[in-house]
């Protein structure tokens, strides 16, 4: 029986730590399925927006290989409909997430992956402020 996995992300500055996180997720199944926080989320979750607009963050993460889907996360509260819809087997995240999303593992199995070690959109985005 295939399995569909589903995560979700900003992937602004697309770095290795991205491809790395999307590389685990894609293994866990035979179809990845990838939501992307659009301009307006991110920016009620971090008062700002991403470097790079949404439908270029959405082209990058399709432009994948090992992605089958990719659809724009609206609403952080609307995580439960997007599982359901996608009809997601396995919901995978970053462990910066850990406990956060343990909530769906009614609907879902909910896998956490370790960050790749010192690479972080964040921190790239200060570093280069400061140039």
């Amino acid at each position: 029986m295939s399995k569909r996995v589903i995560t979700f992300g900003t992937f602004d500055i697309f770095h290795i730590g991205h491809i790395n996180i999307l590389e685990r997720c894609s293994s866990l199944g035979d179809t990845l399925i990838v939501g992307i926080s659009s301009d307006e989320l991110n920016f009620s979750k971090k008062s700002r927006f991403p470097v790079y607009p949404q439908d270029d963050r959405l082209k990058i993460v399709q432009s994948l290989s090992f992605v089958d889907e990719v659809f724009f996360e609206h609403s952080l509260e609307k995580k439960r409909e997007y599982i359901e819809f996608y009809k997601a087997d396995i919901l995978a995240m970053g462990d910066d997430w850990k406990g956060r999303f343990d909530e769906f593992s009614d609907i879902c199995e909910v896998v956490y992956f370790p960050r790749t070690p010192s690479i972080s959109t964040t921190e790239i985005i200060e570093i280069t402020k400061a140039i």
